[in-house]
């Protein structure tokens, strides 16, 4: 059975500045993901150069600017650009949460991708120990 499902963007709500680092963070995400693991894990080693670790709500805020911008990264299927897209823009205001690669500990088999700030999953709906991390570029020292 199949569940209907309603994405809903609404880059208007956002700031023109909001709207512009979203829509940059998105088309490298985009780019990014067509990439292997080890290139995007070397990429994201580089760009968390200098960047002082997210906050939850810091974290949060970026997630939201990305998926109210950007279709593909709102949908279902969209975690791995949306999270490398939160990571980007994050960095783009400063700051490094800690991105996330990995898979459910209940079968059937599934991969994800999501950011963590302060220890904590961002604004992912799983209880707490459904997924494990098997890639993580968290932030690296100044």
């Amino acid at each position: 059975m199949t569940m209907p499902q309603t994405i809903s963007i609404d880059p208007a709500s956002l700031s023109r500045r909001d709207r512009l680092f979203a829509r940059v963070a998105v088309f490298v995400a985009r780019r990014l993901e067509k990439r292997s693991p080890l290139q995007i894990q070397r990429v994201l080693f580089r760009l968390r150069r200098g960047a002082r670790p997210a906050r939850y709500g810091e974290a949060s805020r970026a997630r939201s600017v990305v998926v109210r911008t950007s279709w593909a990264c709102s949908g279902p299927n969209g975690c791995l650009p949306r999270a490398l897209a939160t990571a980007i823009l994050c960095r783009m205001w400063g700051f490094w949460p800690t991105w996330c690669v990995g898979a459910r500990v209940t079968p059937p088999f599934g991969a994800h991708a999501w950011v963590r700030a302060e220890g904590r999953d961002v604004d992912e709906d799983l209880p707490p120990d459904y997924l494990r991390v098997l890639v993580e570029v968290g932030p690296g020292g100044r």
